[in-house]
This record gives structure tokens, C-alpha cells and sequence, in this order.
């Protein structure tokens, strides 16, 4: 806490000390993400099939979240930040480790782009979050729906694209740095930055330290386990000329999550501590997991007459280590990941536009420890694609194809004459493609529709697992007999603009062949439940709608629907529904915006408060009580914020955030918490979420615009 005090303290000092200070060096940027807010959509672009494209005129249902959200939202990581977006959720484990499920749909059926290359960091696992830092994420887009054609292989269920922060104007430098403290687990989030550019060369460098202690909430007390400490360093040195650019980005994450384990005492049903282990010690407690997550990437671009030449090339190392005694991990793995990206985008003739290139990545994975829940393994994956975009008057068509193909050679390992993981060596090839149209029918409305088929192999733990899984409390088995899965998925949406009202509808429907699931078997292994993969055929409908009323500019009624019901084809009741699907949820927030006062000091002031109700979760897969229905709860929160104007510029943003106002306890469906040990004096089983929570946010952003101070020298002489 000192060193963040001292860093808001100096920061402020420079604000002071530098008269030519503003805040206007993305405004461009964030002016066209934050009109999404105000419902105009005619500037907004998104990531679409042939490079960047107006979201009007985009087929696939899409969100985005500006920057402006993101500051205003609290959250221990970046998708706690923007869990509430339609069709969005995520599945947690404790405070610390969470993950992104697009309309049913998780773990290595998203992909998250981060530096402009797909994360891999284990993600198959329920306690292996995103190590990525959210200091260093600017905007964030969500694909809703199969993305197989530009992605390939594990974006059957949508894409998470975290955009880094823009550019700087030219000769603009610009230091940052700000803090957050939240109430319930004592989070502390400190940050600094600095970036310029100087005649087209950039750079962009910023250091993050969070830390938290257990959380706690009024039936359970503090929950041992849910600590976490984090330290992130990011940066980025290029050049942007005329001809194109050329960037190198670095990133590391050295992320310290505690783990949960629910064991309760026999007497009493209280959580049991490990000895030595207290609730507010920021410390390292066992037992925890160490993951540092250390990324490379260099982003090219070239402008040929009207086109433009892509290639990205990426490194990337997630170190994970688990450690039940502080000495030494019983489980390490070391997973290397080259990713590399090349296309070509050419605007022709006629309103029509194509993209082409080639994309994928090579991965190996070497266990380093005693102890291994999934075999050493080698990946290859290659992708080629062709996209094309049409305009004809009122229309706008776009499609395209994709092949595929990834290579997976596993090895074989056991002792004493027993075999835990079998040598294995598969292909696995597809063939995707996706057509979509959208019709403007005036300036306030559009109709979207879009068809798209989806691919993903099965992952090594899936087909070859063997081993305790500490994190979700359970020995899971692969099968080496599993298929790819396949996607077919319609979209159709709609969305109105006008000065009073917003509405955005979409509705989907998925069939998947050959899902992969977990299933659990009737008996337990080394004293642990157990689940073992297996396959069948399912379908997922489903939609959301969002409403955003504004009858006076400065009031906001805000609401947003989400469902989605995942079935598997042919099979009795108590196998009928997809395990982990979300419940039925129901989001609604009131905002008031005040005009500028205090003399224009006080800027961009807002007060609003939010409700999330989610529905009782009836549709649940019994088999072998795999899962349980969850009770349906409503928490609200209550948000203020302002930005401070001093000496005419940007001096410091504030954020007040209450979380769960009226400390509700609730568990949501799909935490993994929710199936730990029961409590036996009162039945109840599992860890509920967070308490209330207060949070409290600053920013101190430092403009410098050196010509200017440049001309004025020049005039005084």
C-alpha cells in the first residue's frame, strides 16, 4: 500500500509540474469504441473477416466493451471485468482464476487473442485462469459463435480478443499510474506506465502488483485457499511509418493463486486451515499454484499498393508448478508455444474485398515433477483460409473457407510395469467455412444473418488424462478414442437506434457433433471422484436481448437477457442436459450522468446502480450427481465515478464500485467451488462467492505534447 501511495503521490507531482499537460491522445479511438454506448454504429469496427470492418456491417454477433467500461468495472482479473455482457459468463474458482464461456460453451472452445496471438496456457484446467495482465488491456472484443474459418481449431464456441492499448499521437509521451483497493479480500492493484511517440517510433512499457488475501462471505467466513498475488510487466518498442509497421511486444506474468480444497472439519463442518495459514495474510500459503506466463510476439505490416501484407510471430512459455509443501512442486509443466499468422488483404474493384493467409502454431508440453495428470505431447497445427466481402447498395455479404489440420504425437510413460499414458499419434483435419449477410433497412435498423460451421480436435486431456486434478478435486481419465468436434451454428439478429432507445436481439442454434464431456463414474479413485470423457451429439438454442432507454441524455435504463438450453440428442433424462451450462440470467443497471460542475473540475460524473439476477438452474446433468440445480439469487452493486479537471486537463479518474450490496450469499452454477466437501452439520454442500465488496479506483493520466510546448518556446523568442 505504501508503494502505491507513493506512486499516485509522484504522479501527481508531475501533473502539477507540467503546464502543457492533456488528455486527449486516444480520443479518436475511444471516441468511435464509446459511441457503441450511445448507439451509433456506423464507426465502431471490429475484428472482421477481412481485417477490420464496420460492426453495421458485421454478420457475427459481436460485443464490445470500451475503456471506459472496463475502468468503471471492478473484478479481481479482465473477465470478472466484463462477465455481465450478453451471452457471457464465466466459470470460476475462488476470487482469483476465472474464465470466459461464450452462450454455453468454455475452455478450449474459446480462444483469447492477447498481442495479436491466441493464449495457450493449459486452459483445458478449471484453476487455470487467463495469465494475462488486465492493466494492459485497452478494449476488449467478444465473437459470438464459431470463428474456426480465421482462428481454427478450439474457437468453436466464439473468440475473446484483448486490443492493447492504441498508439500515441505524434511527439506525445505519456506517463500513467494509478491504484485499486477492494474491501472484502483486501485486494491492492497498483500500476505505472509509460509510453511515447517520437516521429513514428513508439514504445509502451507498464508494471502492475496485486495481491489479495481470502475472501469472505456471512456463511462460510474467510474460505482458506483464495488468495492470490500477481506481478506483470508488458511493453512494447516498434515503428509506424507509411510503408507499415513493425512492432515487438513483451509480456510476463508471474501469477501466485492459492487453491481451494473445501476440506471441512468433521466437528464443527467449519473450513479446515493448514497450519501456519491465516485469512488476512498476503503471504504465500500452502498449498498454491506458481504459473509465470512469458510472451514474445513481433507484429509486422506492409502496405502493397492498396493492400496490406500481415505476418505475426509469437513465442510464448506458461511455467505451471503446484506445490502442497513450500519446497518442492509434486506437479510442474512447461508448455512452449510458437504461433505464427500470415495474410494478405486487398481491396478490388466493384465494392469487393478478400483476405488470405495461412495460420497456426507448434506446441510441446514437458512435465517436470513427480507427479503428471496429463503425457508429454507435440502439436503441429496448420490452417489455410480465403475470405471475400461484398457491398451491393443495402446489402453486405461476406464468407469463406478454411482447411485444416493438426498433428499430435503423445508419449508413452509408466513404472513398474504400469502404463499411465499410452503412446498415441493422431491427425485430425477439417473443413470450415462460414456466409453471412446484413441488411441495412434504414439508418436506425439492421438484420443479421449468419451460418457458420466450426472445428475442434480433441486436447491431449481429453484423450489422454490420467491423474488427480488438485484444482477441481477430482481424478480424471482421458479417452484416446475420441472424434473432432463439428459446429453448425444460424445466427439471426437485429438492431434499432434511435435518440430515446437501443434494442439488440440475437438468436442462435448449435448443433455439435461429437461433444466432449466429463462424466462421472460410480466409483472414486485414491479417495477422489471420478470423471472420464466421453462423446456424443448435442444442441445448444438459445439468444440474448439488450435494451438501453434513455428518454433524457443523462439517464440510462439499461437491460440485457441472456439463455441458452444445451441438450444432448438420444439419451435418457438423466443424461439430457450438456453439463456446465449457465443459468438463465438478467442483468439491469439505472445511470444517471450529471452535466459538467464545480466550474468544469468535475467531469463525466456518474451514479448508477445494477442488479444481476440469475435464474434457478433446473437443467442440470444428473448422471451420477455430476452436477446439482442451483437456486436462483439476485446481488446488486451501487457505482459512482468522476474525472477530476484540473489547470484544463485530465488529472485524476475516480471509481466507487459496492459488489453485492446486500451481502447476499449465493453460489453461482458454474463454480467449481460449488462441489467441495459437504458441511455436515447443515447439509449444505460447496464454498458460496464473495461477500459485499467495496472497491475504489484511481487513475492519474499524464499527457505531454512536445511540439506544442515546442512552438510556444519558438514564440517567446
Amino acid at each position: 500500500m505504501k508503494r502505491y501511495i507513493f506512486t499516485v503521490c509522484l504522479l501527481s507531482l508531475c501533473a502539477f509540474a507540467d503546464a502543457q499537460i492533456q488528455h486527449d491522445h486516444s480520443a479518436c479511438v475511444d471516441d468511435s469504441i464509446n459511441s457503441l454506448e450511445e448507439a451509433i454504429l456506423s464507426e465502431v469496427t471490429v475484428t472482421g473477416l477481412t481485417g477490420t470492418q464496420r460492426l453495421m456491417d458485421s454478420p457475427i454477433p459481436f460485443s464490445v466493451i470500451s475503456p471506459k467500461k472496463l475502468h468503471q468495472s471492478a473484478g479481481s482479473n479482465i473477465v470478472d471485468a466484463i462477465k455481465f455482457q450478453p451471452g457471457l459468463s464465466q466459470i470460476s474458482t475462488g476470487s482469483g482464476i476465472s474464465k470466459p464461456v461464450i452462450r454455453g460453451l468454455g475452455y478450449n472452445r474459446v480462444v483469447v487473442v492477447e498481442q495479436g496471438i491466441r493464449q495457450e496456457g493449459q486452459q483445458w484446467g478449471d484453476e487455470h485462469g487467463l495469465e494475462v495482465d488486465g492493466e494492459g488491456v485497452h478494449s476488449v472484443e467478444i465473437l459470438k459463435g464459431p470463428a474456426s474459418l480465421m482462428y481454427g481449431s478450439d474457437a468453436i464456441a466464439g473468440v475473446m480478443i484483448l486490443h492493447p492499448e492504441p498508439n500515441l499521437e505524434d511527439s506525445t509521451m505519456q506517463i500513467k499510474g494509478g491504484g485499486e483497493y477492494q474491501s472484502n479480500n483486501g485486494l491492492y492493484n497498483y500500476h505505472v506506465g509509460f509510453a511515447g511517440n517520437m516521429n513514428g517510433w513508439l514504445w509502451n512499457w507498464h508494471y502492475s502488483d496485486k495481491a489479495a488475501h481470502c475472501y469472505h462471505n456471512e456463511v462460510e467466513g474467510y474460505v482458506p485457499g483464495s488468495w492470490f498475488k500477481e506481478r506483470d510487466v508488458q511493453g512494447m518498442f516498434g515503428v509506424a511509418k507509411d510503408w507499415g509497421h513493425s512492432y515487438l511486444r513483451f509480456s510476463n506474468v508471474d501469477f501466485t493463486p492459492g487453491i481451494t480444497e473445501g476440506e471441512r472439519e468433521e466437528e464443527t463442518g467449519e473450513l479446515s486451515w493448514e497450519d501456519g495459514n491465516s485469512p488476512k495474510d498476503y503471504e504465500i500459503q500452502t498449498p498454491f499454484q506458481h504459473v509465470i506466463h512469458t510472451k514474445v510476439v513481433s507484429d509486422n505490416a506492409w502496405y502493397i499498393k492498396d493492400g496490406a501484407l500481415k505476418t505475426i510471430v509469437g513465442y510464448q512459455q506458461n511455467y505451471r508448478r503446484e506445490f502442497e509443501e513450500m519446497d518442492e512442486a509434486e506437479l510442474a509443466m512447461r508448455l512452449h508455444t510458437v504461433n505464427y499468422d500470415i495474410r494478405y488483404q486487398l481491396p478490388l474493384s466493384h465494392d469487393w474485398s478478400i483476405a488470405t493467409g495461412a495460420n497456426g502454431m507448434w506446441q510441446k508440453n514437458e512435465n517436470q515433477a513427480e507427479e503428471m495428470l496429463i503425457p508429454d505431447y507435440a502439436l503441429f497445427d496448420f490452417g489455410y483460409f480465403l475470405t471475400a466481402d461484398k457491398k451491393i447498395k443495402k446489402w453486405h455479404l461476406s464468407g469463406g473457407v478454411r482447411v485444416d489440420n493438426r498433428h499430435l504425437n503423445i508419449e508413452g510413460f509408466g513404472e513398474d510395469g504400469e502404463v499411465q499414458f499410452s503412446s498415441l499419434d493422431k491427425n485430425f483435419t477439417g473443413f470450415t467455412g462460414s456466409f453471412g449477410s446484413v441488411y441495412n433497412v434504414n439508418d436506425c435498423m439492421n438484420l443479421r444473418l449468419n451460418a457458420a460451421r466450426g472445428f475442434r480436435a480433441p486436447t491431449v486431456s481429453e484423450l489422454s488424462s490420467n491423474g488427480v486434478h488438485e484444482g477441481s478435486v477430482q481424478y480424471e481419465l482421458g479417452n484416446e478414442d475420441l472424434k473432432s468436434e463439428y459446429s453448425t451454428q444460424i445466427d439471426f439478429g437485429l438492431d434499432y437506434t434511435c435518440h430515446v432507445v437501443s434494442l439488440n436481439a440475437a438468436l442462435f442454434s448449435n448443433w455439435i457433433n461429437n461433444y466432449i464431456f466429463l462424466t462421472r463414474l460410480p466409483f472414486e479413485t485414491e479417495g477422489y471422484r471420478t470423471y472420464k470423457y466421453q462423446q456424443g451429439d448435442a444442441r445448444l438454442i438459445g439468444g440474448e436481448i439488450s435494451l438501453d432507454v434513455h428518454p433524457v441524455n443523462p439517464l440510462h435504463f439499461e437491460n440485457a437477457f441472456s439463455y441458452v438450453r444445451g441438450v444432448q440428442l438420444n439419451q435418457p433424462e438423466e443424461c439430457e442436459n450438456l453439463p456446465m451450462m449457465p443459468a438463465p440470467r438478467w442483468t439491469s443497471n439505472l445511470r444517471y450522468e450529471f452535466a459538467d460542475f464545480a466550474k468544469g473540475y468535475c467531469k463525466r460524473t456518474f451514479i448508477g446502480l445494477g442488479m444481476e439476477y440469475d435464474f434457478r438452474q433446473d437443467n442440470y446433468y444428473a448422471f451420477e450427481d455430476t452436477e446439482t440445480a442451483t437456486a436462483d439469487y439476485a446481488i446488486f452493486d451501487l457505482s459512482a465515478g468522476m474525472d477530476l479537471h484540473l489547470f484544463g486537463c485530465n488529472c485524476i479518474e475516480l471509481t466507487f464500485i459496492c459488489q453485492n450490496l446486500f451481502d447476499k450469499v449465493y453460489q453461482p452454477h458454474l463454480s467449481r467451488l460449488k462441489y467441495t466437501d459437504v458441511n455436515t452439520l447443515t447439509g449444505r454442500q460447496g464454498i458460496s462467492a464473495m461477500g459485499r465488496n467495496v472497491c475504489l479506483k484511481i487513475n492519474v493520466p499524464i499527457d505531454i505534447h512536445l511540439k506544442k510546448k515546442m512552438n510556444g518556446n519558438m514564440q517567446n523568442l
